[in-house]
């Protein structure tokens, strides 16, 4: 099978089922910031090398599966779903690495090294991300799970980009807003 169809060249793309959307769909612009996530979390892996970033870049095909559906059709494709537990993992998680760093009391400067830069990269993508699927999800309904993880993702995201630094004997560069 080849990779170009051609299908696509009149600004029209097809999601799961037989719905053709234009290019710019709310729906395609919620999947489309997934994948884009997805791809940045896979360039982080490449250096810090975890199957926990893979059992991420797992739970955003099945999200990205689910937003490039037509609606009504997931039953009939028989997709499998975010889960509350996907959620929970995510915390344990964070709870695990906070309780080995200081609390914060400033915002953070993106930065640090270039595997913490790059967690604030994610996180940043994830938000956009999240924003397009509730766009989408005012317009059609939206499984309540998907917002709720990319919520939770970008959360971890930061949590791990203090985490990073604190691996690497760095400390965050904190915005201390100057008193006038």
């Amino acid at each position: 099978m080849k990779v170009y169809t051609k299908t696509g060249d009149q600004g029209t793309t097809g999601i799961l089922g037989a719905k053709r959307l234009k290019k710019h769909d709310l729906r395609i612009e919620a999947y489309g910031n997934v994948d884009e996530l997805n791809a940045h979390i896979g360039l982080l892996n490449t250096v810090i090398g975890t199957d926990l970033h893979i059992w991420v870049q797992e739970r955003l095909f099945i999200l990205g599966s689910w937003l490039a559906t037509e609606p009504g059709m997931e039953d009939k494709i028989n997709l499998p779903k975010i889960e509350t537990k996907d959620m929970e993992w995510l915390e344990k998680l964070m709870d695990e690495m906070e309780a080995q760093m200081e609390p914060i009391q400033h915002f953070i400067l993106p930065g640090g090294s270039w595997e913490a830069a790059q967690a604030h990269v994610i996180r940043c993508v994830c938000r956009r991300a999240e924003r397009a699927v509730w766009a989408l999800h005012e317009v059609e309904p939206v499984q309540a799970e998907i917002p709720q993880f990319l919520n939770r993702l970008s959360d971890y995201y930061f949590v791990l980009s203090r985490w990073l630094l604190k691996q690497q004997g760095k400390s965050p560069v904190f915005w201390i807003p100057e008193k006038k």
